[in-house]
């Protein structure tokens, strides 16, 4: 079947051109790393170290650029990501996971989805279900990764179009004790539109050894202690109106919201290219919806990634007293009361 064989050639032709058209081996110019420097707040404070944490904090306020972006600590830049692909000391990991990967990624970047790093025995709102994975657990994850706590660690993921997949994975390498890590302000797309070189199928990771001695939780709400002292934190749903309002659209137990929750869309972050809202934007909008930087926040969505994204934009903007429940909407709507 000669028609039947032209077909086949005419299809290869056309699948090669899209996939040369998408790919791109570009050269970059390689920027200097940016190291984040350990958080040492855990030490025991005295009178001047209070002063000059105090200082400091009216210094970084200043220092904030009104120039339309958004500035914090574990949020890059597409051009800064972009001169990083490449180096030694720089990991990428595509928090789309595989699959997504197989339709384009950064060039030299392993991939993972949030599941892998959390406790997925039984179903979504089980007991344990959805939390982050106990030290040796996820240390063995991330050695498989080669995530060595010395390199810089860059996720990828999706923004206003996506859930929020790579601040879920930087959210739990902060809790595994890691600090040099970041998302890219606008997630893969802003990366691929800035012109970083890109390749089809996630790299095949270099495994490397990982320990993780404890989990912080300080910025961490586990359904336990939100059940016990429910009245010391105001609840932030990160959700969208449908599931604010009762819609259940994941298999919840029960549709709508916990008691007294305030609604501040996950995707209100974001303005329309899907980098995150400058600063004073994003403080104005948590200020108009109720909540002080004094305040003891718990964000929450259906599974905790929207949620550990509001988390990190919360603390990067001052609302240091700040938790993402990671169990989130699935479990509380088993355990706890709804409205």
């Amino acid at each position: 079947m000669k028609w039947k064989k032209v077909v086949t050639i005419g299809l290869a032709a056309v699948l090669s051109v899209s996939l040369l058209s998408g790919c791109s081996k570009k050269s970059v110019e390689r920027v200097e790393r940016q190291k984040i420097a350990a958080d040492t707040s855990e030490a025991e404070p005295n009178e001047d170290d209070t002063d000059a944490k105090e200082e400091s904090e009216k210094v970084q306020e200043q220092e904030v650029p009104d120039d339309g972006k958004f500035h914090g600590k574990w949020v890059v830049s597409a051009e800064y990501a972009k001169g990083r692909v490449g180096a030694e000391d720089t990991l990428f990991i595509d928090g789309r996971g595989e699959k997504q990967a197989i339709l384009g990624t950064v060039e030299g970047a392993v991939a993972t989805v949030w599941q892998d790093w959390s406790n997925q025995e039984g179903k979504a709102g089980d007991e344990k279900w959805g939390m982050i994975l106990e030290p040796e657990q996820l240390a063995e994850e991330l050695s498989s990764l080669g995530a060595t706590k010395d390199k810089e660690i860059i996720v990828l993921g999706l923004t206003s179009d996506g859930w929020g997949d790579d601040a879920r994975l930087v959210w739990e390498l902060l809790a595994a004790g890691y600090t040099d890590v970041k998302i890219v302000d606008g997630g893969y797309k802003a990366l691929k539109d800035a012109g970083a070189p890109t390749q089809f199928l996630a790299s095949k990771p270099e495994p490397a050894e990982v320990k993780i001695d404890k989990i912080d939780y300080s910025h961490v709400m586990t359904t336990e202690e939100l059940q016990k002292n429910y009245e010391k934190y105001k609840i932030m749903d990160v959700r969208t109106d449908e599931e604010y309002n009762g819609a259940i659209l994941y298999e919840e137990a029960q549709g709508g919201h916990l008691p007294g929750a305030v609604h501040v869309r996950y995707t209100d972050l974001f303005q329309e290219d899907g980098t995150l809202k400058p600063n004073k934007e994003l403080v104005k909008m948590f200020e108009d919806a109720g909540f002080s930087k004094e305040d003891s926040i718990v964000a929450y969505c259906t599974g905790g990634i929207r949620s550990a994204y509001m988390q990190l934009v919360l603390e990067m903007c001052g609302f240091e007293n700040s938790y993402n429940y990671d169990q989130s909407f699935w479990r509380w709507a088993v355990v706890g009361e709804v409205e």
